[in-house]
């Protein structure tokens, strides 16, 4: 069985508890997961605590993933949700039947993608 790969983008804003938590436990499972920024600067988190992406979203775009987790906080869920790369890489997971989740206020991001419409959430 290939390892799965997990993408979690880093927004600045972020919640660095759920950024850290996400990446510390799929790790810790064994699973391949991948932090990429909105751009190439290091991460600025809610709380202040900077976080280094280990790549960015464009350097990304065309590789596949099994599961896109975006972490919640803010303004890291308003950047998330406003981010065209990562708009588009939710509707291409969506499309390829791949699960994506989303913490706290991360959802928004989720319901911009069009992939809450007819759904039931909780946020």
């Amino acid at each position: 069985m290939a390892n799965k790969s997990v993408l979690v983008p880093l927004a600045q804003g972020c919640e660095e508890l759920e950024a850290v938590t996400i990446i510390d436990l799929l790790r810790r499972a064994g699973i391949n997961v991948v932090s990429a920024g909105l751009d190439d600067q290091p991460v600025k988190a809610s709380r202040g605590t900077v976080l280094v992406p280990d790549t960015t979203m464009d350097k990304v775009m065309a590789q596949d993933f099994d599961m896109l987790v975006l972490p919640g906080g803010l303004p890291g869920a308003d950047h998330l949700r406003d981010d065209a790369q990562v708009q588009t890489k939710l509707r291409q997971m969506a499309q390829q039947d791949k699960y994506t989740a989303a913490i706290c206020a991360a959802p928004k991001a989720l319901a911009s993608a069009g992939l809450l419409d007819g759904r039931r959430a909780t946020s």
